[in-house]
């Protein structure tokens, strides 16, 4: 299973999405300032997955979700 995510900072209303085969060893990573598009602001905070069973599948919703905005998306589906 891969899984596409959408975390948050809630001081800063940072967005990042991502996809992962390990949601656990990712949210970890991203909280101990191992990824660089990441390590400015701490800590992500989960707000939204779903999982798909190809990592093609998750790469194209991951596209999607960065093309329309993370923020949008989310509105599209009624989290804000």
């Amino acid at each position: 299973m891969y899984i596409v995510y959408i975390i948050h900072i809630e001081t800063s209303f940072k967005i990042h999405t991502g996809q992962t085969h390990d949601l656990a060893d990712r949210l970890y990573r991203h909280n101990s300032g191992f990824s660089l598009s990441t390590k400015s602001g701490m800590p992500w905070i989960l707000i939204y997955q779903v999982e798909h069973s190809t990592r093609s599948e998750a790469m194209i919703l991951e596209n999607k979700i960065k093309k329309r905005g993370a923020k949008r998306y989310l509105e599209d589906l009624g989290f804000f």
